[in-house]
C-alpha cells in the first residue's frame, strides 16, 4: 500500500521548491548588477566612437583649411566646423580649444536614445 501511494504522489517537495528559489536568488544577485554594468560600459563605448567621429571631423576640417588656405585649426571651432556642437546621431559633439592647437572632443548622449547618459572624451592635436 506504501509503495502504491508513492507511486501516485506528483510534484515537488517543498524542500525542493525552497532550493529553487534559493539559487534562482542567488542567480539575481549576481546578474542584475552585472547587467547594469554592461550597459554603461557599453554606453561609454559608444561614447568613445562618438568622440573618434568628432576627431575625424577634425582632421578634415583641418585639411580643409589647409588645403584652401582659408587658415588652421587654432583660428577657432567655428572657423573650421561650421557650430561649437554638432550633431552626431544619438550623441551631441561639443569642441573647446586647450592650449596650443589642442581641442578637447566631449560626446555627450542624448535624451531618450539608448545610449542616454553615456559620455566621453579625447584630446584631438593639429599635425604639425
Amino acid at each position: 500500500m506504501n509503495k502504491q501511494k508513492r507511486r501516485n504522489q506528483k510534484g515537488f517537495t517543498l524542500i525542493e521548491i525552497i532550493a529553487v528559489l534559493i539559487i534562482l536568488g542567488v542567480l539575481t544577485a549576481v546578474a542584475v548588477p552585472k547587467y547594469i554594468d554592461l550597459t554603461t560600459d557599453a554606453k561609454h563605448a559608444a561614447a568613445q566612437a562618438g568622440v573618434a567621429e568628432g576627431m575625424a571631423r577634425l582632421s578634415q576640417g583641418y585639411a580643409k583649411a589647409l588645403l584652401t588656405g582659408s587658415g588652421t585649426v587654432t583660428g577657432g571651432v567655428t572657423a573650421v566646423m561650421g557650430a561649437a556642437d554638432t550633431d552626431a546621431g544619438d550623441f551631441t559633439l561639443s569642441y573647446a580649444f586647450g592650449t596650443g592647437s589642442n581641442v578637447t572632443v566631449t560626446a555627450t548622449g542624448k535624451t531618450g536614445t539608448s545610449v542616454d547618459g553615456g559620455t566621453g572624451s579625447g584630446t584631438w592635436t593639429a599635425p604639425q
